[in-house]
């Protein structure tokens, strides 16, 4: 038996997750030998446990599991492989773990089609120079310095490939600058128009915010238009490339990137954290908090747990934390750690579910919710989410 499980995330949005399952079944199609499942790390049904009962009771015994990140933070390095890692030694089962999707010319390509989709709608034709319109590329953000930087990398590649005037980078959270500072810089720099790109897969708290900000700084600036592009989303090119990652583990190519590894290497402000003991803590939201499970909101979550205070229940729901959409740390649910929760990293090798390599760090949890993560160096940046301060 062929058995694939695709590793999302998870969102409170109920969007988000059909979208994600969306793209679960168009790799089924594409991989018709193959019986594919997915599941979420957090905030979301099933969980990631659910879908590898499945694929082993259906009679796998081995199952590649492919992250379904852009890039690899702490979810990729730490959070997915640990649940692997945990669940193949309790049952018996080989897990091969591919690498994220990362920079690839396929998801340069698919981000480029969705920003020339978001051209032509405004009167943009083919061929036309871009010499009065500039771009913003807006990533998740993050904790960890090598996929904040490949953020930059991918806006980079669109700015030159597409022939726009100017490009910048921005996040919606974690690090720095955030979108509306970002975009209030960039329409100081006389551009005609600026096209707001997300590079995320899908839809959600995050990317519903980063057009509101958008239309905000629009209102403050009416002398420029501001195009919102569409995300990512289950472009075709998107799950070319996801197959791609499941022929690299096949092929033993699968290798991620360590250069710039602030586990690995002493990245400039990072040194402290070279050798931090890989775990993940995401047992306590696995699955809870769903759109299932939550009446504060309908189809799309509004972040209305947002204003429960902490730590009383939240009425309705599973799980009494005030976690806002997809897993935004800017809400007062403040244990002094960022979004990304980077303490170890994980090597999809190419056979076997060694997933992680150790690096011999003590950095034990304590009990419940009490988490010691490592300080993020530039919490206190003037541009960055109040909650990393």
């Amino acid at each position: 038996m062929k058995a694939l499980m695709l590793c999302g995330h998870g969102s409170r949005d109920k969007g988000a997750m059909e979208e994600f399952g969306g793209l679960a079944e168009k790799l089924r199609e594409r991989l018709p030998d193959w019986t594919t499942e997915h599941g979420y790390l957090e905030f979301a049904k099933p969980v990631i446990r659910d879908g590898l009962n499945r694929l082993k009771n259906g009679g796998a015994r081995e199952i590649v599991a492919l992250p379904g990140m852009l890039f690899a933070a702490g979810h990729a390095k730490n959070d997915i492989p640990s649940v692997l890692n945990t669940y193949a030694a309790a049952n018996d089962v080989a897990i091969h773990y591919g690498r994220e999707l990362g920079i690839d010319p396929k998801m340069i390509r698919a981000a480029g089609e969705r920003i020339r989709e978001c051209l032509r709608a405004n009167g943009w034709r083919d061929g036309e120079p871009l010499h009065d319109t500039m771009l913003v590329v807006v990533g998740r953000g993050a904790s960890d310095p090598d996929a904040n930087s490949n953020v930059s990398k991918v806006m980079r590649m669109l700015w030159e490939g597409l022939g726009f005037a100017w490009g910048e980078t921005v996040y919606s959270g974690v690090t720095f600058p955030l979108v509306e500072p970002g975009l209030t810089h960039a329409a100081r720099l006389g551009y005609r128009r600026i096209v707001v790109f997300p590079y995320f897969l899908f839809t959600g708290v995050l990317v519903r915010r980063i057009y509101d900000q958008t239309d905000k700084v629009a209102e403050a600036h009416p002398e420029i238009a501001f195009l919102k592009a569409p995300y990512l989303g289950a472009h075709d090119l998107v799950v070319e490339t996801f197959a791609d990652r499941l022929r690299e583990v096949l092929e033993g190519t699968n290798n991620m990137n360590c250069q710039m590894c602030k586990y690995r290497e002493q990245v400039l402000g990072f040194e402290a954290e070279v050798g931090l003991a890989q775990e993940s803590h995401h047992h306590h939201v696995e699955g809870v908090g769903s759109s299932a499970d939550c009446a504060l909101c309908d189809d799309i979550c509004t972040g209305a747990c947002r204003a429960v205070p902490a730590p009383g229940p939240v009425p309705g729901a599973a799980h009494s934390h005030s976690h806002a959409g997809d897993h935004a740390h800017d809400h007062p649910h403040d244990h002094g750690h960022s979004h990304d929760h980077d303490h170890g990293h994980s090597h999809g090798r190419e056979h076997g579910h060694e997933h992680g390599h150790s690096h011999g760090a003590g950095h034990a949890h304590g009990g419940g919710h009490d988490h010691h993560h490592h300080p993020y160096p530039h919490a206190d940046h003037p541009l960055g989410p109040k909650s990393m301060r």
